[in-house]
């Protein structure tokens, strides 16, 4: 014996079956197979008859009878549908009244909904029990996997909601029948953890499990294995997604960034490179040299000779200077060692020129005999 989707104790768990939520709506507030679809349809086919008999009173031949054959019947339809009227005289069987809830004779009794025993509640051609066994009450949806519970705190405030959607509610008066759940739940209390599904909401999930996952499914997956203890709600799920989102694309950028360093580290070393060379070859200019930048390279290296040979002139009267002076020679030498010493900031610079051409001439000796 266990709960099925239709909320009573069986051995058996029937699927829904086109619309008899009419009929599992009843069995399950007497919680039982009570009532089949055949006993449903002739109790609506009683009702037809009975109103088209106070049809014929006015005459057979008259427009209103007449237009009364022509309607279909408004007790039940194809799809197993059944009206209230239906429902309301399977229950006189047994006992019962349906009382609407929210009419004004009813509303001044004054009587607090947890004191009640169960309740029918119908939108469109919708129809589900909420009930009582034991001392907790139960949503006995035919729609959903298995009977939800509802808390005596919020009885009232989901009969309200219900009332909000546009349910119309209706209080079951009399002695329900004796029932096996009621009589085990008067011993103990059920607690649940989880809302039961929706039939629905079942069978997607089914189908989603067969489809193929995605690469952020699947490390979603990896991060939080199901271990059967419990699962990720919605929220969680949708942050879990985003995190491996997030991850991927953080992926991405730092690729990006080691190829830029690489690049820029790249171009410095083609710029170290380039300013090697020309620190060979290039030569002071004078303030007014700055249209050489639009001469071609063949004009700047004859200006650069002539400019070379000028200095190779000048050198002898500079050492014949130095010499007379009692100078010690300059070298790159005693530079590094005497970076300062007894000369002035003019024969300093003086040196550095030298070295400088020194060095411009043997690279271009270097370059000649290429």
């Amino acid at each position: 014996m266990r709960w099925t989707s239709r909320g009573y104790l069986t051995k058996a768990q029937n699927s829904q079956e086109g619309s008899l939520c009419a009929q599992h709506c009843l069995n399950n507030l007497l919680q039982g197979e009570y009532f089949s679809p055949v006993e449903l349809s002739s109790i609506a086919q009683q009702l037809d008859e009975e109103e088209r008999m106070r049809m014929a009173e006015g005459g057979v031949s008259s427009e209103e009878y007449r237009t009364f054959l022509q309607q279909p019947s408004v007790n039940m339809d194809d799809s197993g549908f059944f009206s209230i009227q239906v429902i309301s005289n399977a229950l006189k069987v047994w006992g019962l009244e349906l009382i609407l809830f929210n009419s004004p004779e009813y509303q001044r009794l004054g009587i607090d909904p947890i004191n009640e025993k169960s309740f029918i509640c119908n939108y469109k051609e919708h129809w589900f029990t909420v009930r009582k066994l034991g001392k907790q009450w139960f949503n006995l949806n035919s729609l959903l996997m298995g009977p939800e519970l509802i808390s005596d705190t919020y009885l009232a405030l989901f009969l309200a909601q219900l009332q909000q959607e546009g349910y119309s509610i209706f209080v079951v008066k009399g002695d329900l029948p004796d029932c096996e759940a009621d009589q085990l739940l008067q011993m103990v209390r059920v607690q649940q953890v989880q809302r039961p599904k929706l039939i629905g909401e079942e069978t997607a999930q089914s189908r989603e499990q067969r489809l193929p996952r995605s690469d952020v499914d699947q490390a979603i997956e990896v991060n939080h294995p199901f271990d059967g203890t419990s699962m990720l709600d919605e929220d969680e799920e949708n942050f879990q997604r985003a995190l491996a989102l997030s991850r991927q694309e953080i992926d991405m950028e730092d690729e990006e960034a080691d190829l830029r360093r690489a690049i820029q580290l790249s171009m410095q070393g083609c710029r170290r490179s380039e300013c090697l060379n020309s620190l060979s070859t290039n030569v002071p200019q004078s303030p007014h040299t700055s249209q050489t930048d639009s001469l071609s390279s063949e004009e700047l290296r004859r200006r650069r000779q002539a400019y070379f040979e000028k200095q190779q002139q000048q050198l002898p009267q500079q050492d014949q200077t130095l010499n007379t002076q009692d100078k010690p020679a300059i070298s790159s030498s005693n530079l590094e060692a005497d970076p300062g010493g007894d000369m002035s900031e003019e024969d300093m610079l003086q040196a550095a020129m030298n070295m400088s051409l020194e060095s411009v001439r043997n690279h271009l000796n270097t370059e000649e005999k290429k």
